[in-house]
């Protein structure tokens, strides 16, 4: 098969739809693997963390295929995948994950030991994460499949609900990870920075595990009028930079038990001037006394095009002597997607968490992803699904 085309990063501002090589079942050295499926991608969403490599804010390479949350059929599938079958319909989550080493052992499949030369920790179409190849395409190889892929236990059920499932990769686990290290539980009052789609999800998820009040935090005033809708408050930070006082206005003081980071290193300060640490030191402002703070958003150890010379290698000037003042607990790194798709399905599947409302999920085709890209980079509430194949609706 010849027909593949997929979503390639060409530099910085500029991504193209290009014919791309069938994928082979090997690794990104070449070294042929047996325990790997091929999907025909059903589904494949344009995330934030693309948005950071398209902007020219990595290392990323020309030419990489991206996409690294995916949903798909098996249609091949090497001699040593025992309990997946051809015809199943699977959620990829964006780690790429061994299931053998230490850290796979202990779940933290964001860190394996085995799928990357360079670091622990692979993903699919993603800067200095392996090499393997994106999802953003027709086709794409998963290794490890058995560990790795989660199977929608009844085909037709989970293409009724394909815009919530597709979530399933990233975006919901990932905010539902913030939620959770950020101790939201029954009856806590959370304050979500960013009304993105990870921000959104986070705080879909604080209201899943309880909250009794869910403050999203935002300059973008169409993505804090969709939150509001939602059902969350919304706190307008283009007022000014006391974020006590509007949280304040909202609870009746001016802290939260739990504090979520749906932002990362591209964050910006109230005078619209890049201010890579200014989230992370609002969360310590915020969050009581032994409280927590759950930090989704994405942070690099590079960064070229960072205004200040030490955020270029990653170093950021916290305030940590306030957070450690505070007996806060902070929990950083990539989510562990196995730990928490399946259970997440299940609230999908029984009507418990209509994400994709939530996100506002918009169905558009593999040809229009540039398109895709340029509308989600200027800042509208919307999270884009590629449709590769039109089984969506998209033709």
């Amino acid at each position: 098969m010849s027909d593949n085309r997929g979503v390639v990063y060409i530099g910085p501002g500029k991504v193209e739809v290009q014919d791309i090589a069938y994928p082979k079942m090997e690794t990104p050295n070449g070294k042929p693997i047996e325990h790997g499926v091929i999907l025909k991608v059903v589904s494949t969403n344009i995330c934030g963390s693309d948005q950071h490599m398209v902007r020219g804010r990595t290392t990323a390479p020309s030419g990489m295929v991206l996409g690294h949350e995916i949903t798909g059929e098996v249609i091949e599938k090497g001699k040593d995948v025992e309990f997946l079958n051809i015809g199943d319909l699977v959620s990829v989550p964006f780690n790429v994950a061994c299931g053998r080493c230490r850290t796979c052992k202990e779940g933290h499949t964001g860190v394996c030991l085995h799928v990357n030369d360079d670091r622990a920790g692979g993903a699919y179409g993603y800067v200095d994460m392996g090499g393997w190849v994106g999802g953003q395409a027709r086709y794409v190889m998963v290794p490890y499949a058995d560990f790795n892929l989660l199977k929608f236990p009844d085909r037709d059920q989970a293409m009724d609900r394909i815009r919530d499932l597709t979530m399933l990769s990233d975006i919901l686990p990932t905010g539902f990870h913030g939620a959770l290290n950020a101790k939201v539980g029954a009856g806590s009052t959370v304050y979500v920075a960013g009304a993105g789609p990870v921000g959104l999800a986070a705080a879909a998820s604080a209201r899943l595990l309880g909250a009794a009040v869910v403050m999203i935090g935002d300059f973008n005033q169409q993505r804090l009028e969709h939150a509001r809708k939602m059902g969350f408050e919304p706190v307008d930070l283009s007022k000014h930079d006391r974020l006590g006082e509007m949280i304040a206005a909202i609870v009746g003081e001016p802290q939260v038990d739990s504090a979520i980071d749906a932002v990362g290193f591209e964050a910006v300060g109230h005078g619209g001037k890049e201010q890579p640490a200014v989230v992370l030191n609002q969360m310590m402002e915020v969050t009581r006394e032994a409280g927590s703070i759950g930090i989704p958003g994405l942070y690099v150890t590079e960064d070229p095009g960072a205004t200040e010379k030490a955020a270029q290698t990653g170093s950021l000037s916290l305030r940590f002597g306030l957070g450690w003042a505070k007996a806060h607990s902070f929990h950083t790194g990539q989510t562990p997607v196995v730990q928490y798709n399946r259970q997440l399905m299940q609230a999908i599947l029984h009507g418990r968490l209509n994400i994709a409302e939530i996100v506002n999920a918009q169905v558009i085709s593999l040809e229009d992803a540039p398109q895709g890209y340029q509308q989600f980079d200027s800042g509208v509430a919307s999270k884009f699904v590629l449709d590769p194949h039109g089984l969506l609706g998209v033709a």
